[in-house]
C-alpha cells in the first residue's frame, strides 16, 4: 500500500536576475518519512527550503501541501497549514525565557480573542494555561525543561538549537523543515539530535531535512536527494546515493564515503 503524498514539489526553480539558485526540482515527501537534501555549500538547498516554507516567491514550478496547491503562499499560512520549519542561523527572541519563545509558536491555535485578553476571563485564563503546558511539553521533548526560564541568550549554541526545534513542534506541524539543525553541534550533540529527530518522526510529523553532517543524514533518513548547483542528480536510499558516483565527485569525495 503506498503512503500518502505530504508534499509534491514540481519544477521548482528560483532565479535571482541572471543567477539560477534552483533549476526545475521535483521533490515528493511521504506522510511519515524523513527526507534529507543534500549538496556542497552554494549548491541552492537553503533556497529551496525559503521556496517550499513561502519565505521566497518561486520563478516557476510549483508547491502542493496536503492536496492544496500553496504556489508562492507567505511563509504565515504555509504555518497555519501545517508546515514550519527552522533557519541556518538561531532565530529566536534573545531576551525571552526559552518558555515564552516557544509559547509564541502556539498563538496560532488560541481561540480566545483581544477582547478576552484584555478583560482576562476564566475562557483566557484557561487557555493561557493550555500555551504553558504546551510550550513546556515542547521544551521537555528537546531536554530543556530544566532551563525553561532562563533567556535564550543564555542558553549553550546547542541549547538554542534544540530550542529553535521545541518552538517548531509547539506550531503542531504535520510536516517539518529542518535547516542544517545539526551545524556547530558537537559530536555528542549531533547523537542527540538524530535521536530527536527519530522521535519527532514517532510522533507523527514528517520531516524535510537539509544536513551537511553525513552521520545525522545516514542515521535518520529513509531517503536522500542531492543538489548541486540547483538541479537535483541523484535521489534514493542513503547508502545508495552516498555510494553514487556522480555524488562522490561533486559531494562527498572518497574519504567521506568509507569515513
Amino acid at each position: 500500500m503506498s503512503k500518502e503524498t505530504i508534499l509534491e514539489v514540481s519544477g521548482l526553480t528560483k532565479a535571482f536576475g541572471g543567477l539560477t539558485a534552483v533549476k526545475a526540482v521535483d521533490l515528493t515527501v511521504q506522510r511519515g518519512e524523513i527526507l534529507g537534501v543534500i549538496g556542497p555549500n552554494g549548491a541552492g538547498k537553503t533556497t529551496f527550503f525559503n521556496v517550499i516554507a513561502g519565505s521566497l516567491p518561486p520563478t516557476s514550478g510549483s508547491v502542493r501541501f496536503k492536496g492544496n496547491d500553496c504556489t508562492g503562499m507567505r511563509a504565515d499560512r504555509m504555518a497555519r497549514l501545517g508546515m514550519t520549519r527552522t533557519f541556518q542561523i538561531t532565530s529566536l527572541f534573545p531576551a525571552l525565557s526559552a518558555i515564552d519563545n516557544v509559547r509564541a509558536a502556539t498563538y496560532r491555535h488560541k481561540k480566545t480573542g483581544w477582547a478576552a485578553a484584555i478583560l482576562r476571563n476564566r475562557a483566557w485564563q484557561d487557555e493561557e494555561a493550555d500555551v504553558d503546558a504546551e510550550a513546556m511539553r515542547a521544551l521537555e521533548f528537546v531536554d530543556l525543561g530544566k532551563r525553561a526560564h532562563v533567556n535564550a541568550e543564555a542558553l549553550s549554541y546547542g541549547e538554542q538549537r534544540r530550542l529553535e526545534i521545541a518552538i517548531a513542534i509547539a506550531a503542531k506541524p504535520e510536516l517539518l523543515l529542518l535547516d542544517e539543525p545539526a551545524a556547530g553541534m558537537n559530536p555528542e550533540e549531533g547523537q542527540r539530535l538524530v535521536s530527536m529527530i527519530k522521535r519527532i518522526r514517532d510522533e507523527g510529523i514528517s520531516i524535510l531535512l537539509v544536513e551537511h553532517h553525513m552521520r545525522v543524514v545516514m542515521g535518520v533518513c529513509d531517503r536522500v536527494a542531492v543538489i548541486d548547483h540547483g538541479e537535483k542528480i541523484a535521489e534514493g536510499k542513503p547508502l545508495d546515493v552516498v555510494n553514487d558516483p556522480n555524488v562522490v565527485r561533486v559531494y562527498l569525495g572518497r574519504e567521506a564515503v568509507h569515513a
